[in-house]
């Protein structure tokens, strides 16, 4: 990896924090967030633990072993609000609280609306329900024609290999079985959906989840991955991880041999801010690649975390910086007690349009919202188009101009009304 500048604290101003809404109605997201982040850095470092001989902090082991689980923990370093507090001693019933030393040093612990700070440590929020949400926002449970398999789309199946993640986002959309918080008892059946998937031949593309499938050991994912592989039917493996944003001490040279071995196994991860963005996680980032894993990025849009186009902007150059494609952003998923998070689709709808024409496509992340239910992910995209008929399409690009495009091929005539006779075209320009 490339030399880099290096950052001992993510947030070395107030200059650079976000302003969040006064209220968690998504109408109160509109707020505007200043943003300004200096792009040669990136935080590095073991903070809180410079104490910790550096074997230890590189051991994904330990990292889980001194996970923050509790309000005790959090007290030692940080002043927890009365909304942090009251949600904390709801965690139990809803989705467990655990953070990984790593991750709970990008944590401003001076400033309550940190953007890391409001994804996993809990809010009051987290105990109202309001009107559309479910336990079971995209009807999973429904069309799992095995315990821990999903078979939506006809050609491919989400494989739920686990329940534990190294860390909880407080707006999973799983969190009615990730953790076991409320009593789900997920107990999923590796051998059971593996006969499943070999016994139906249209599914050529199986996606494992969870939980985190990462926090297998690597005995358990390389057992996965080659009876995955000797299913001939099935061409495409991907893996949905948070673990090298939490943990990315986990993405070991084993591991990396592993998906060598039984690639390509396409992996998206998931980061929301690009303070999430360190020099830990665009090394594991570049360990991936090297080993041949396609790298993709899904977001979710959060109120006062990156509901802003700044930040995202500054978000995706951050990753493909790092070799990772922005992928999706989703639009959150109507979870229960998740209302403090949502934000207005329009405001999606804007940031994807000061995205478009305004940095490189590949910077670009589709915009969807996962049907509440089980109707499948649908794209949301700013409106170019003004009219359509048979004979052109009329649109304006990202500057807001006009442009004409036509349907239709006429033969170009003379004045009298013959075929104009071909001849050397003057003035083309060739791209």
């Amino acid at each position: 990896m490339g030399r880099l500048k290096v950052m001992q604290r993510p947030f070395p101003n107030r200059a650079d924090r976000l302003t969040p809404p006064q209220m968690s109605s998504a109408s109160d997201c509109n707020t505007s967030m200043p943003y300004t982040e200096d792009r040669a850095a990136w935080f590095e470092g073991q903070g809180l633990w410079q104490h910790v001989p550096e074997a230890d902090w590189q051991d994904w082991a330990w990292q889980l072993k001194n996970r923050l689980t509790g309000v005790e923990q959090l007290e030692r370093y940080m002043t927890l609000t009365a909304d942090e507090q009251a949600g904390c001693a709801f965690a139990n019933q809803k989705l467990a609280l655990a953070i990984t030393p790593y991750f709970f040093n990008l944590i401003d612990r001076d400033d309550p609306d940190c953007p890391i700070r409001k994804q996993v440590i809990p809010r009051a929020g987290e105990m109202i329900i309001s009107e559309g949400e479910q336990l079971d926002s995209l009807g999973e449970d429904a069309h799992s024609p095995v315990p821990g398999l999903v078979h939506r789309y006809p050609d491919r199946v989400l494989f739920l290999v686990t329940d534990r993640c190294a860390a909880y986002c407080r707006y999973c959309t799983r969190s009615r079985l990730v953790s076991n918080a409320q009593d789900y008892n997920f107990h999923p059946e590796h051998e059971q959906a593996l006969r499943y998937i070999e016994a139906h031949p249209e599914i050529r593309d199986v996606l494992l989840s969870g939980g985190d499938p990462l926090l297998l050991s690597d005995k358990k994912l390389e057992h996965l991955l080659a009876r995955l592989r000797a299913i001939k039917h099935v061409e495409f493996i991907r893996i949905g991880s948070r673990i090298p944003v939490f943990l990315p001490q986990r993405i070991t040279p084993a591991l990396c041999e592993i998906f060598k071995k039984y690639g390509p196994v396409w992996m998206s991860i998931h980061v929301n801010h690009p303070k999430e963005c360190t020099a830990e996680l665009r090394a594991a980032c570049e360990r991936l690649a090297y080993a041949g894993v396609p790298l993709g990025n899904q977001s979710v849009l959060l109120c006062g975390i990156n509901d802003d186009a700044e930040v995202m902007k500054a978000l995706v150059h951050r990753l493909l910086r790092m070799r990772v494609r922005p992928y999706y952003l989703y639009q959150m998923d109507l979870i229960t007690g998740g209302a403090h998070f949502k934000v207005d689709v329009r405001k999606g709808l804007e940031i994807i349009q000061a995205l478009r024409g305004h940095t490189t496509g590949y910077a670009v992340p589709q915009y969807v919202i996962d049907a509440p239910g089980g109707g499948g992910k649908v794209p949301v995209n700013p409106d170019y188009v003004e009219t359509i008929t048979d004979d052109a399409i009329v649109f304006r690009n990202y500057e807001g101009q006009r442009f004409t495009y036509p349907l239709k091929s006429r033969p170009l005539t003379t004045t009298d009304g013959a075929p104009l006779p071909a001849s050397p075209v003057q003035g083309v320009v060739v791209f």
